[in-house]
């Protein structure tokens, strides 16, 4: 196994385009796991641990850009009311010293069905931006996830950042593992309100071969609150409301029985997690709403 280890973030597309099946490692939090076990072996590794690029992350007006290696750590500390979703997400993965080290890129190039960082991206609407010797473009996150650990990168490309939208509204992020910590998920869900557009976006990790939306759970929230006038009215939701919802979010899954949890149990958990996040969610929305009509 050879090392490469680029100085600078030309360098390193140089060496993707020459070597191609060349594995990425920042944090190796993931990468590491994989050859440790020798699950996997790659030809090359392309070492990105000098690209300061990669560790610096910028709040514009309506979005942050994240770089790819900014560790979990960081986005809790310093992101959480810009991205509440995933700086809860940060909160689960593993261990202090995995959050000093981990970030959001290597959970996207590992693409992992259990990452814990695929819900809330998928919720607040990310885009993953990528780049090769031959040019840079975004890709939605809806369009990322192409298959069980399979993304949408071509093999000379490179994850740079990630777009995310600032929150306009509450987020929710939770996980169900089979101890507290230092635990792959058994499933994960993520919710986030966008009270500019009155629209409702999940995640869901975990439960399907790929992190998926719940999208029609989400068509149904998004007529029922228009509907009922909820996001004018700050009306609590109706118990029915928050069943059929959960009962769509458990339907979006398509998972399987493995070691850490059987098919049937991690339905059954989207669906409660669905239930208990759209609960938390509201009610601060409608919290926040109350202390908009109080200060006017």
């Amino acid at each position: 196994m050879d090392f490469l280890r680029p100085a600078s973030w030309e360098e390193a597309l140089a060496a993707k385009a020459e070597h191609p099946t060349a594995v990425p490692i920042a944090g190796g939090t993931d990468v590491m796991v994989e050859i440790n076990f020798d699950h996997r072996r790659p030809e090359y590794l392309l070492d990105l641990n000098r690209i300061g690029d990669l560790y610096e992350w910028e709040v514009g007006e309506e979005s942050v850009r994240l770089g790819a290696s900014v560790p979990y750590s960081e986005i809790m500390e310093s992101l959480r009311a810009e991205l509440p979703g995933l700086a809860l997400a940060s909160h689960t993965v593993a261990s202090p010293q995995i959050r000093n080290r981990g970030g959001v890129g290597g959970n996207l190039g590992t693409a992992s069905p259990a990452g814990d960082a695929h819900p809330a991206l998928l919720a607040a609407g990310a885009e993953v931006e990528v780049e090769s010797v031959r040019g840079s473009r975004r890709i939605p996150i809806d369009e990322f996830y192409t298959g069980v650990k399979r993304n949408a990168l071509a093999a000379d490309e490179l994850i740079r950042a990630v777009h995310i939208k600032k929150a306009d509204g509450p987020q929710q992020y939770s996980k169900v593992g089979t101890r507290n910590a230092m635990v792959i998920a058994v499933c994960a869900f993520g919710l986030a309100l966008h009270p500019e557009t009155r629209t409702v976006r999940t995640g869901i990790g975990s439960a399907a071969p790929t992190p998926v939306r719940a999208k029609a759970a989400e068509e149904f929230l998004n007529a029922a609150l228009e509907e009922g006038g909820f996001w004018d009215n700050g009306k609590i939701i109706t118990p029915s409301v928050a069943k059929q919802f959960a009962e769509l979010c458990s339907g979006a899954c398509n998972p399987i029985d493995d070691v850490r949890g059987t098919a049937s149990y991690r339905r059954h958990a989207v669906g409660v997690m669905a239930r208990r996040t759209l609960t938390w969610t509201w009610e601060s929305y409608r919290g926040d709403r109350r202390l908009t009509e109080g200060a006017a």
